[in-house]
This record gives C-alpha cells, structure tokens and sequence, in this order.
C-alpha cells in the first residue's frame, strides 16, 4: 500500500472507531425515526386542585413549566378519590394504535418523594395507567417497584417515553440511554401526561417538578 493511501485511510478509520464509541456509550437518538408531531397551547391542559385558583400551584416562565402540590391539598374535580396533582395532560393528541414517544426536560428538587412525574393515561386492561414513572427520594421508579433510574435530584435529564402499542412495548430513556423497557397493557384510549401526582402512601408534604422542551413524536 502506498505512504499517501496510509494518511488517506488512517483518519477515516479513526473517525469510524470515534463514532462507533460515542454510539456504543451514549446509543441512538431515541427519537432518530419518528416525527416530531405539532403543539400549541391548546394541547396543555392543566389539572390541580379544584379549590385553589391555577397560579397557586402552576407557573410558566421562560420556557419552564412548574408544577407543584401539597399532601393535602384536594383532587383536580368535587367528589373524586384521586390524589391531590398538578399536572399537564396532552390534549387533542390521544392514540389507540401505533408508536408514540413523549420528550421533556424534566428538574426534581430535593425533598419530593412520593409523586409520579411522568405517566401514559389509559389502559387496556381496565386499569387507570399504563406506565408511571414515581420519583421515591430521588430515584425514579415504575409505579413503585423497579428502579428506573437514580440519585435526579436537583438536575436537569432528559426523559424519553417510547410507546409501541402495537409491539406492545414501553421504553423509558434517560438522557439518551435506555434505563427500562416493559410489556404494557393492550391498546386504549391513551395519552401522556408530566407533572406531579401524590403516590396513595409514603408521600412527602411538599412536591414539584419542572418541565421544558415537551415534544411528541409519532411514528
């Protein structure tokens, strides 16, 4: 082989192992493949407290969507059992069949325990949900069981939610990588929804979280 073929070959081949590193640490877009599916304010749709008016317990600043909520605070509605939330549901976008993907930036401060952050409404089952992602001192965890992802207080990530509905998968990415992957319940009327939502027990007094950049992606 010629010198000149050896200076020619030598940088694409260090650029190839350069990108097969970065590919093999931090994995593929998790949206790479999907459209990005337009929003407006119309596909916002805040629940809190029925009693407490919207600006005690919502706010949108500068891109950042906060959410916030106290152990004893009432449902969304008169009458409901649920527990005390504020949270945003996308409106206008629910699905039945398909692969949809949720995106945000996600900020939990210290203290919040208890409350679910991120979750897909619906189910087929008859159930209430299908995937809740529940942050229990700083870990997230699904519903109340496996460990998800660890020590998110007090720092932006980005979250990731693949819905395959067909497939009948769920995928959970964390900045990038996939953290957690689980069966769902068969088709529904379906939709995803941030925020805070007190857990039914071992829940902390005062909870929040923060949302920027929410995208939904279809496939």
């Amino acid at each position: 082989m010629r010198i000149s073929n050896i200076f020619v070959i030598l940088p694409l081949f260090l650029l190839l192992v350069s990108i097969e590193n970065i590919v093999r640490v931090y994995g593929e877009d998790p949206t790479y493949g999907f459209t990005s599916v337009p929003l407006t304010e119309a596909n916002f749709e805040v629940q809190k407290p029925y009693n407490i008016p919207i600006e005690q317990r919502y706010s949108f600043i500068d891109g950042v969507h906060r959410f916030w909520v106290y152990a004893h605070d009432k449902p969304y509605s008169p009458g409901s059992p649920t527990q005390p939330r504020t949270e945003i549901r996308i409106k206008g976008l629910d699905y039945h069949s398909g692969v949809w993907q949720f995106e945000g930036y996600g900020y939990v401060p210290k203290g919040t325990s208890g409350a679910t952050i991120a979750q897909i409404h619906g189910s087929g089952d008859g159930g209430a949900t299908t995937l809740i992602l529940r942050i229990y001192n700083g870990d997230m965890r699904y519903y109340d069981t496996d460990l998800v992802a660890e020590n998110l207080y007090d720092k932006w990530f980005r979250l990731n939610i693949i819905h395959d509905v067909d497939g009948g998968i769920v995928s959970v990415f964390i900045d990038g990588e996939n953290k957690f992957q689980t069966k769902d319940h068969g088709p529904g009327d379906l939709y995803f929804k941030c925020g805070v939502y007190a857990a039914p027990a071992h829940i902390s007094n005062y909870m929040e979280s923060r949302w920027r950049h929410i995208k939904i992606y279809k496939k």
